[in-house]
């Protein structure tokens, strides 16, 4: 499967994918507008390991509802990533069996040599 869960308000998400020039059979889906389902995140979660490291601690919902200070639990963390959209760190990006989370500069890197050399 290729796929890239992103948000189409974020510009980080914007330029990101505009970086990586997806393939065409890579199929998008906006996270606002087609929530994400218990198994996709599921699938999220096998290919990463964690619902911690699927978990946007950068929401302003996390600081609204001071999660800084709750201790959460991975079954607390994939609640919340389906419960808002937000609690989602993105984007996402499924390629084959591989997974590419996030905004980091590294994991963005790696992603687009990864997409480029398959």
């Amino acid at each position: 499967m290729k796929k890239l869960y992103y948000l189409s308000t974020c510009d980080t998400c914007k330029r990101i994918m505009s970086e990586w020039n997806l393939p065409s059979d890579v199929i998008l889906q906006d996270i606002k507008s087609e929530s994400i389902t218990v198994s996709q995140l599921e699938e999220m979660h096998h290919l990463s390991g964690s619902y911690e490291g699927l978990f946007s601690k950068r929401a302003k919902l996390y600081k609204e509802k001071d999660l800084k200070n709750a201790n959460l639990t991975e079954a607390d963390y994939k609640k919340y990533i389906l419960d808002h959209y937000t609690f989602l760190k993105r984007p996402v990006l499924i390629y084959n069996d591989t997974i590419f989370v996030g905004n980091s500069k590294k994991t963005i890197v790696l992603a687009k040599d990864f997409i480029h050399v398959k």
